[in-house]
């Protein structure tokens, strides 16, 4: 099994339908968004992916982690809500959900973490 779970990550994101009215639009980017002022906006990055049980010296599972940032200029709590329904059939459990606000754009900007195992 492929392990790498980043595009699996987007369509799911992309396919949810009330995520993308949220956003105004297929505004899921990985890495960084080509816009800087497009919001609200959700960007995505792999945190960690390593194999994690072994079995006759040889890995057959991986633990993935995952990191979804939502960037707007308003409140993010719709949009996490969706984000965490699509994780969540995705097979992750979110690890953290951090509030930030950056003060010097007035953004208010919401870090999620999820993790999951997936055979390889």
């Amino acid at each position: 099994m492929n392990t790498d779970m980043k595009a699996t990550v987007r369509m799911a994101l992309l396919e949810n339908a009330a995520l993308i009215s949220l956003l105004g639009g297929e505004r899921i980017y990985q890495l960084a968004a080509p816009k800087a002022e497009e919001f609200p906006r959700i960007t995505f990055f792999e945190l960690d992916n390593a194999s994690t049980h072994f079995a006759d010296d040889k890995a057959f599972a991986a633990g993935i982690s995952i990191q979804v940032d939502v960037w707007s200029k308003d409140s993010t709590s719709a949009i996490t809500e969706q984000v965490n329904i699509t994780m969540t059939e995705l097979g992750f459990v979110r690890t953290s959900a951090m509030d930030l606000y950056e003060q010097e754009n007035a953004i208010y900007h919401k870090a999620l973490r999820y993790r999951t195992h997936k055979e390889e």
